[in-house]
């Protein structure tokens, strides 16, 4: 009604001054009222897509991880990508205490190879790390899994061309861009799951990882693990190293050092003929190849109390072992302490309080109910 009325105004307006010679008001009008229709549209669904995405605040806090890594300062020394080898095994805040360097798990839930080199791609456009970790596990996968694991590590990334082309790299059969662009397209039959949380954390939500690290202080031990099956091949995918070729190159066009790990934990079973594979492109291309496996008993690691989940991922006191083991091993590579830097050490300082508070109220709710709880901020 508003539109209509503006359009009869103007048309009156028109008449009554034609003879002065203007004509312009009825194209103003309308071109205003076009606009305003064209931002409102806009602003509703980014709203609504805002609105439907799963804000992963109640469960499932996985799939949180990657977008929370922009709210981050970006002048980390070292950047880590992988899967959950990676942000559950590794613990930034004890590789800032022990060793004063600064980092940050660029994690998700199944990452793939070709994810881990977007991320990776896409942290470069903010910042400048000395040295990138990548956790090799995900070369097991030489092709895309699940639309439901690349929802967890792309929707969570920013628009750029980096995002659309991860995506491009990801999407299984019957996936379609527009959907991640548009996440409406997707989730829109959400509707009746919506509950206030939606609301709540539309454009803010609390944070699920200390620097991408997420922390469990309870304990399950290793119980006996599955006999792994034979494999008919087990050649890595050529696709896994085409994009570890990329990673390598990006890192070497940035001036960054790229370091290849296996996380110290026993399943899934990492074969031999995987070893070999990783540990030959290793040394052909002049990069360290660390596989932690081979360094239980130095780490320290006891899988009696070091896991929390019969040995698939190290808890909090074995990812500290863990990242003190790591920690000396980047220190001697040239990673320097910046503990005696006031700005640096006032902002991990403030980290390690939030770090320190989690860990406690576990350790509490552990004593009191037997489970942990609280996983969030």
């Amino acid at each position: 009604m508003a539109m209509a009325t503006t359009l009869t105004n103007s048309s009156t307006t028109v008449s009554d001054i034609g003879s002065a010679g203007s004509c312009s008001a009825r194209p103003q009008g309308s071109l205003a009222g076009l606009l305003f229709c064209v931002l409102l549209t806009v602003v509703v669904l980014f709203l609504l897509n805002k609105l439907f995405m799963p804000k992963y605040m109640s469960g499932i806090y996985e799939g949180a991880l990657v977008a929370e890594y922009y709210a981050s300062e970006k002048n980390h020394q070292l950047l880590i990508v992988g899967d959950c080898e990676a942000y559950e095994n590794i613990s930034p805040i004890t590789l800032w205490e022990e060793y004063g360097i600064t980092s940050y798990i660029r994690g998700s839930a199944q990452q793939l190879t070709w994810q881990s080199y977007y991320l990776l791609e896409d942290a470069f456009r903010y910042e400048k790390p000395q040295t990138v970790i990548f956790s090799v596990l995900a070369m097991k996968y030489g092709a895309p899994q699940s639309e439901a694991y690349n929802r967890l590590t792309l929707d969570g990334m920013r628009l750029s061309s980096t995002k659309i082309e991860a995506i491009k790299a990801s999407m299984t059969q019957g996936e379609s861009l527009i959907s991640y662009l548009f996440p409406l397209f997707r989730y829109h039959d959400r509707w009746q799951e919506l509950s206030w949380d939606d609301v709540r954390y539309l454009f803010k939500r609390r944070g699920v990882s200390h620097n991408g690290f997420m922390m469990r202080c309870d304990s399950k031990p290793l119980g006996t693990l599955p006999t792994p099956p034979k494999l008919g091949d087990y050649a890595l995918s050529d696709n896994c190293w085409a994009y570890l070729d990329k990673m390598r190159e990006l890192c070497a066009e940035h001036g960054a050092e790229l370091i290849l790990i296996k996380a110290p934990v026993p399943y899934p079973h990492w074969y031999p003929e995987w070893d070999a594979q990783v540990s030959d492109y290793a040394a052909a291309h002049g990069l360290l190849y660390l596989n932690a496996l081979n360094e239980l008993d130095t780490i320290g690691i006891d899988f009696t109390y070091d896991t929390y989940d019969g040995g698939l991922h190290l808890n909090l006191f074995g990812a500290e072992k863990f990242s003190i083991y790591l920690g000396s091993i980047l220190s001697e590579r040239g990673l320097p302490d910046l503990r005696h830097d006031e700005e640096i050490n006032a902002i991990w300082a403030e980290k390690a309080q939030e770090y320190a508070a989690m860990k406690d109220a576990q350790l509490a709710e552990l004593e009191n109910t037997g489970r942990v709880a609280t996983l969030t901020k």
